[in-house]
């Protein structure tokens, strides 16, 4: 059952580098040209991921041969996550999920931006409906979904210099039929793994699971996880960029106006306790994505239910404070989902399933504004989710 099913039910910079294809000295991008903004199209048939130029006002302009092919399958219909198309820590390669053929496929990143499938790619996710992954130096963990029966798993593989994924022997983690995974992520420092179980209408599917990263790769469950979430549908989730033990994860079905988000101390040992008075209302209905300032002073949470953007002031000592919630100029009735900062943090960018788009505003502190030529269209066949920013 994809996550945007149950998600239905439950609402009713200056001039920047990339590096070369051979990974040696970076290549300046041309004038105006701040980098590049890649979207996993999630299409029928064979998956694309589109690529746009990323211009130092913000704008988007797609590139030459957009989208390409990146050699699994789609599912051509709307899947929810956060982290279904993530960067490699060096740059060099885009991972993307490809949920209709449970494979994960890798493309390298020319100095133009254009993509380029590397040899060996797509593989086997190692179960059966991807939908997020999570990267960390070589490491690399996939969440798969599952058909409702089976196949609903985290599996490790390593990322080889050269762009191939090698399975981690014995590192496949188990779940439920009805987990319903919804985010992986790592820490920081890359010694925890956290995976949200979104779960179904039963309050003890509702799930955190944390894991400490042992020196092969694999994962060891910390004792007392899963944690039970603190309200219905844990969903996305970032850890602070400035304080690497403070976990976020929005709450996405607690129902009309009863959005929150919850804030998490991870011990060293991986258990989880609350910040303060965790978990924090914003007032909105389903808040599912996630995404923390560079500066570690403000969260967003895409409020995909009521059609707006979140902002919280994240406390010195971690809790929050809801401030505000701005809309879309594009009205009530789309769907927003994954978000990410580009690197200067100065624009946050949003994909829009229902648009097919991608929505972009101006961050001044915690104000944003959405950008005059906002959206930008992606693929007429795109079912889109999963976004990166370079």
């Amino acid at each position: 059952m994809h996550l945007m099913t149950r998600f239905t039910a439950a609402v009713g910079l200056a001039l920047l580098t990339v590096a070369g294809a051979a990974g040696t000295a970076p290549i300046a991008l041309a004038a105006d040209v701040a980098g590049h903004v890649y979207v996993n199209d999630n299409t029928a048939g064979i998956n694309t991921i589109a690529a746009f130029d990323r211009h130092s006002d913000g704008s988007l302009t797609p590139l030459p041969g957009s989208p390409y092919a990146a050699g699994g399958a789609g599912t051509g219909a709307i899947v929810g996550s956060q982290g279904a198309l993530q960067l490699s820590s060096d740059g060099r390669y885009l991972l993307a999920v490809d949920a209709g053929s449970s494979q994960i496929s890798v493309l390298a990143i020319q100095p133009d931006g254009s993509l380029r499938p590397v040899e060996g790619s797509p593989v086997w996710s190692g179960g059966i409906e991807p939908i997020s992954i999570a990267v960390h130096g070589q490491l690399v963990y996939v969440a798969n979904e599952g058909n409702g029966t089976t196949g609903s798993n985290y599996s490790g593989f390593r990322l080889s210099p050269d762009g191939r994924l090698h399975p981690i022997e014995g590192s496949a983690v188990p779940l439920t039929s009805t987990a319903n995974p919804g985010d992986i992520l790592f820490d920081p420092t890359g010694d925890h793994v956290i995976g949200v179980e979104v779960g179904t209408t039963d309050p003890s599917t509702f799930r955190i699971d944390s894991f400490l990263v042992d020196p092969n790769g694999r994962l060891t469950a910390t004792s007392g996880s899963p944690f039970a979430a603190q309200a219905p549908g844990p969903f996305g989730s970032e850890f602070s960029p400035i304080a690497p033990n403070h976990l976020y994860v929005s709450n996405a079905h607690g129902g009309a106006g009863n959005g929150s988000v919850s804030a998490f101390n991870v011990a060293g040992s991986g258990a989880l306790s609350s910040i303060g008075a965790s978990p924090y209302a914003d007032g909105q209905t389903a808040p599912c994505w996630v995404e923390i300032s560079h500066d570690g002073r403000y969260l967003w949470t895409v409020d995909t239910g009521s059609t707006d953007i979140s902002t919280y002031r994240i406390e010195a000592d971690g809790s929050l404070s809801y401030l505000f919630s701005t809309p879309f100029k594009s009205g009530k009735g789309i769907r927003p989902f994954d978000a990410r900062l580009d690197p200067s943090g100065q624009v946050l960018y949003v994909v829009d399933s229902a648009l097919r788009a991608v929505s972009a505003f101006a961050v001044n502190g915690g104000i944003l504004t959405e950008l005059a030529g906002s959206p930008f269209s992606l693929p007429g066949a795109a079912t889109p989710f999963g976004i990166v920013t370079t």
